[in-house]
């Protein structure tokens, strides 16, 4: 390797690296291209500004002559008709393939591929010969459906890791390929590989996060693929490095050309590898771990129309991915959802202090998968499964709660002996915990055992720590060995889920809750809870206006009337209004469990009459004896389309032009009897129109007929002014049907708003 004052050959833009500054090395700057190809950089008139200097060799125009030169002087027509295209029709991820006029550079008359990209102010051309693919490399719609299909198929991720690892062995050739998976600490496992019969198998073996820096790891988010047809390539400088402009190298961080860090070149070199290639795996717009291609038989160059089709799939099993990844924590948080309501109702009903209550339930420990919980109240400790002694509990919580008392938010940690070495000694029943607390005073904490296991790195890890402990002057060079070496991890627990985080923190929620039943007046505690369990105010939604109030009855007696609105991963818009049967505490927790499965049900996907149905199976299985009624509503703010299921609601208003009549709407009997089933009806809104859900606490009045109540309810709201805001319309409702209100109240009004 080249001296670290003296730039590399790959990387004229800057010094060559070593292993001490390679986690600062600016990659994507390196002024060199690899030989396979050829790269222009344009200004905003189409003339050349940089070239790689092979463009001699390549187009026959020496590189000195090519500055000032227009796109169609280089290239011919077609490229220059082409590029332009394709960058003002904002359209840069497809390769231009075209055929060179004859000419005297060795490309002339040759079909090439033209990859375009921006790059700060210049547009930047590179240019790769199409060669003859493979029979492996073949690409057709058909091969790559297929492919798809079969990716689709596999029911987990492993699974679905090893068929990515087979279709892109497949497609590419390479000796062998490897879905390579990143932890937290950004260090790497091989969960799939396929690969030649003789070679040794990687499956399983660990590599340490030094092996691919930061600023690498970046890149691979940016440019989802990154081929190195041969490792023993010369590279290709730009000329000038330095862009006139700006003084500073072009920066190639979309380039399919780009030179590779020496030290990345001397690490594959290590590992006897001729070829390489990378594909991204991204999920939540973060790299969740990468498909690694290795060639060790000689230079492998992949077709770019091959490399499309892989990053293709690598996008596909990203999805696929992160899909088996929500529908798994969907299942986690639904189960914790039921698990937290059993618990929070036997809390309410039962009547011992609430503490001792929920220290002898042994779901609390099931809640976040924890075998061990100490709760610390006003000088008293509680405890339940298995717990260290008293003082290692302090300890622990003094530790967690300098991060948990400033956020108010729960603090987890699988790995407490790196707060405090001291709980070593204690990890075979706190290696792990998760906290949360109001004060040094009360705090509840959940605790896990070490869990032990072995870990199979690729070579030892601790090499560049050990050489710099042994002498700091000494060059270091990339891993020479990549043998299996074997270390057993202690002191770690499984890791916390946020999942857990956040039920631990509704925990807290309903603890104060019931706290503050059991230490106020009832109308106090109706005032709290119905705060904590109503929406306050509706969401702001584009295209729509939504208005709510809600009013509890006389004494401000708890009741089960609930609405909610919340937007759906489509940009649809769920509203629901409904009310559970019956007043008090027991009203108001059936309501907050029966309101939380339907927002489960509508996020997973199914259509409002599938979610009523499930809500009624729902309330037969956990709330035996209670019942409720409820209107959903599915809205698309775009459209005005509206999708409505209903179980024994009244039927919902809709306001058009100066007309107000209530909708016929073919329901299922009410929630909680196990009978009949929901249907799916739809409408349109155009602008202006309103669809007014209310519960019956609106309507019903002792000696009133209910349908002379609706038809004066739907009289003020057709005559009332809801031109503008809905605020003072809305209010004039709660009182539109005279009578002394026995119930709470709940109406909400939905108003398609003008289209741009």
């Amino acid at each position: 390797m080249t001296s670290d004052n003296v730039p590399s050959g790959h990387t004229p833009a800057y010094a060559a690296p070593d292993l001490t500054t390679c986690d600062q090395e600016p990659i994507h700057v390196p002024g060199a291209i690899q030989p396979h190809g050829l790269l222009l950089a344009l200004d905003q008139d189409e003339r050349v500004v940089m070239a790689s200097r092979n463009c001699a060799g390549l187009l026959g125009i020496p590189t000195r002559d090519l500055s000032g030169m227009r796109l169609q002087e280089v290239l011919g027509p077609e490229p220059a008709r082409l590029v332009p295209r394709a960058l003002a029709e904002g359209d840069v991820s497809a390769p231009l393939r075209t055929t060179l006029p004859p000419g005297q550079g060795t490309l002339a008359g040759q079909d090439v591929d033209l990859i375009v990209h921006r790059s700060g102010t210049r547009v930047v051309v590179e240019l790769e010969p199409v060669s003859d693919p493979v029979p492996s490399q073949h690409v057709s719609y058909r091969s790559a459906r297929a492919a798809v299909t079969r990716l689709t198929q596999s029911s987990t991720v492993p699974e679905l890791c090893d068929q990515l690892a087979s279709e892109i062995r497949r497609l590419t050739g390479f000796d062998r390929v490897m879905v390579y998976r990143f932890d937290e600490n950004w260090n790497g496992e091989v969960i799939a590989e396929q690969r030649r019969e003789d070679l040794n198998p990687f499956l399983g073996l660990h590599y340490p996060s030094t092996d691919i820096p930061a600023q690498a790891r970046r890149l691979y988010t940016v440019n989802w693929t990154r081929l190195i047809a041969d490792i023993g390539y010369d590279p290709v400088a730009i000329d000038p490095v330095l862009d006139p402009a700006t003084g500073a190298p072009l920066d190639l961080s979309h380039s399919v050309l780009r030179s590779v860090s020496p030290i990345h070149i001397e690490y594959l070199s290590n590992m006897g590898v001729s070829a390489s290639m990378s594909v991204s795996m991204v999920k939540d717009g973060q790299l969740w771990g990468l498909v690694a291609c290795h060639h060790y038989s000689g230079p492998l160059r992949v077709s770019y129309d091959a490399r499309s089709a892989a990053e293709f799939l690598g996008q596909t099993a990203s999805q696929l991915v992160h899909d088996r990844a929500r529908a798994d924590t969907r299942t986690d948080e639904l189960r914790a959802s039921v698990n937290l309501a059993r618990i929070t109702a036997d809390l309410a009903s039962d009547q011992r202090p609430v503490y001792d209550t929920l220290l002898q339930d042994p779901r609390l420990l099931r809640l976040v998968d924890a075998t061990g919980v100490a709760l610390w109240v006003e000088g008293s400790m509680s405890t339940l499964g298995d717990v260290p002694p008293e003082h290692v509990l302090h300890t622990i919580a003094a530790r967690l709660g300098e991060g948990g008392e400033v956020s108010g938010r729960p603090v987890a940690n699988s790995h407490l002996q790196g707060l405090d070495p001291e709980l070593a000694a204690f990890s075979d029943v706190a290696a792990g915990a998760m906290y949360i607390g109001n004060g040094p005073d009360r705090w509840m904490m959940w605790l896990r055992p070490e869990l032990e296991r072995t870990v199979a790195w690729g070579g030892d890890p601790y090499n560049k720590a050990l050489a710099l402990a042994e002498d700091p002057t000494v060059r270091l060079s990339p891993r020479k060995s990549f043998a299996k070496w074997q270390e057993t991890v202690r002191g770690h627990s499984a890791p916390w889920e946020p999942w857990q985080l956040g039920a631990v923190e509704s925990l807290r929620a309903h603890l104060a809750s019931e706290l503050v039943r059991r230490s106020h007046e009832h109308a106090a505690l109706a005032e709290s809870l119905q705060r904590t369990l109503v929406l306050d105010e509706a969401p702001q939604v584009e295209g729509l206006d939504i208005h709510a109030r809600y009013r509890p009855a006389q004494g401000s007696q708890l009741g089960g009337d609930w609405w909610d609105a919340f937007p759906l991963a489509d940009g649809r818009i769920t509203v629901s209004v409904g009310d559970v049967s019956g007043h008090g505490v027991s009203a108001a927790t059936a309501m907050a469990q029966v309101r939380t499965a339907l927002r489960a049900y509508m996020i997973d996907g199914h259509s409002p009459a599938a979610c009523v149905d499930r809500l009624d199976v729902l309330m037969e299985s956990l709330l035996p004896g209670q019942t409720a009624t409820v209107v959903v509503l599915v809205v698309d703010p775009a459209t005005g389309h509206v999708e409505l299921a209903n179980a024994g609601h009244p039927s919902p208003l809709l306001l058009q032009g100066d007309g107000c009549e209530p909708m016929p709407m073919a329901g299922r009997p009410l929630l909680g009897v196990g009978a009949g089933s929901a249907r799916t009806d739809s409408l349109t809104l155009d602008e202006g129109d309103i669809l007014l859900v209310y519960t019956d606490g609106v309507v019903e009045r002792r000696g009133v007929q209910i349908d002379t109540s609706i038809r004066r309810l739907s009289e003020a709201a057709s005559s009332s002014d809801h031109s503008d805001t809905l605020d003072a319309w809305i209010d004039n409702l709660l009182t539109a049907v005279p009578g002394t209100l026995d119930d709470d109240l709940t109406i909400v009004a939905v108003r398609m708003a003008a289209r741009a």
